[in-house]
């Protein structure tokens, strides 16, 4: 892992968030969605840590819930700044505000994240004049600064965001979100939004920026593709829960989760010699409000047997470094990807 060390900067600990499901006149509480139950895992320091899964799996949740934009119903969140320990999820106002500063997030949608009616200084600008730089100059000589690292001519400080590219919106979304240097930045499905050749640019951008700036990067996805050139280790996430933790090499020469064999094999492989068989799932997601008995993947699982209807698996270890949560992950022979390197150090191309 480049520039990665072994000491953890955040650790997340059985984290939950339910979501009450209310009916009637007077609101009572009928169930819950329980969109993150039950997710643990640590982010090293300098790492890029690619978490997957379909729409509503839980990992967008995951994220809200690291930075608080979520209060998680129960859980540890630990986030280290310098060499203290900060517990985030029962943080208070005051002391979620200082760790706003360490703690960053880039958003799926630029044209969405970005107030129409803001200048490209003042919306680069806005978290330095929250955190207390006062002086207009000062700020204008920073946000120049800051458009520079992510590729963008400082001379359009005045534009608004309509007068750019979805790309360049995205440049401007991360130039804000590295606005107060921090250590971590949750990037939420960051380039889905994104023509691919922009895609590979926005992808460049964000590995050199993690090696020059020695970034920490949860880097949120649904394409398989696009975590495979940036990440160190993949999560796999199904109906709110880890199913898979592995180096990113590992999980696509041996995934050790039926649930990953099919993400995989929806992966496009960019070379006609190379032909891979699809692994079509039946039937729909789990319903996160009423998952079914057992494995919540049985139902659409076609390896499953009769104890997977019947007995919860367990979160463990595999081999060493490599989790899954399937009753026969050490003895399933499953298709891995076919080709090419896995973690890819030279530019990504279009």
């Amino acid at each position: 892992m480049s520039g990665t060390t072994n000491e953890p900067l955040l650790r997340v600990r059985d984290l939950r968030k339910h979501f009450p499901i209310r009916k009637g006149f007077f609101q009572s509480e009928v169930g819950r969605v329980k969109a993150v139950d039950g997710v643990t895992f640590d982010l090293a320091e300098g790492e890029c840590f690619g978490l997957v899964g379909e729409s509503g799996s839980g990992k967008t949740t995951v994220g809200r819930l690291i930075l608080r934009a979520l209060d998680p119903t129960s859980g540890g969140i630990q986030f280290r700044v310098g060499r203290q320990w900060h517990d985030v999820a029962a943080a208070g106002p005051e002391q979620l505000k200082s760790l706003r500063r360490p703690m960053q997030m880039i958003f799926q949608d630029p044209y969405a994240s970005l107030n129409p009616r803001m200048t490209v200084f003042d919306l680069v600008g806005e978290p330095l004049l929250l955190h207390g730089m006062k002086n207009r100059a000062e700020r204008a000589d920073r946000v120049r600064e800051l458009l520079n690292q992510v590729g963008l001519d400082p001379r359009h400080l005045q534009r608004y965001p309509h007068a750019f590219s979805g790309g360049q919106r995205q440049r401007i979304g991360i130039a804000r979100a590295l606005a107060l240097n921090p250590s971590l930045i949750v990037a939420d499905e960051a380039v889905s939004a994104l023509d691919v050749s922009v895609q590979a640019q926005v992808l460049n951008l964000l590995r050199d920026l993690q090696e020059k700036r020695r970034l920490t990067y949860l880097f949120i996805a649904h394409d398989l593709s696009v975590v495979r050139h940036i990440s160190d280790r993949v999560g796999v996430m199904y109906v709110g829960q880890l199913v898979e933790l592995t180096e990113v090499d590992r999980i696509y020469r041996r995934p050790r989760h039926p649930y990953t064999e099919a993400l995989l094999s929806a992966v496009p492989v960019p070379d006609p010699r190379l032909r891979k068989q699809r692994v079509v799932l039946r039937g729909e997601t789990a319903d996160p409000s009423n998952p079914p008995p057992g494995c919540p993947f049985h139902p659409r699982c076609p390896y499953a047997e009769e104890r997977c209807g019947k007995e919860i698996p367990q979160w463990r270890e595999v081999e060493p470094g490599h989790f899954a949560r399937c009753h026969f992950a050490d003895t399933l022979e499953l298709s891995s990807q076919p080709g090419g390197p896995v973690r890819n150090h030279s530019p990504v191309s279009a």
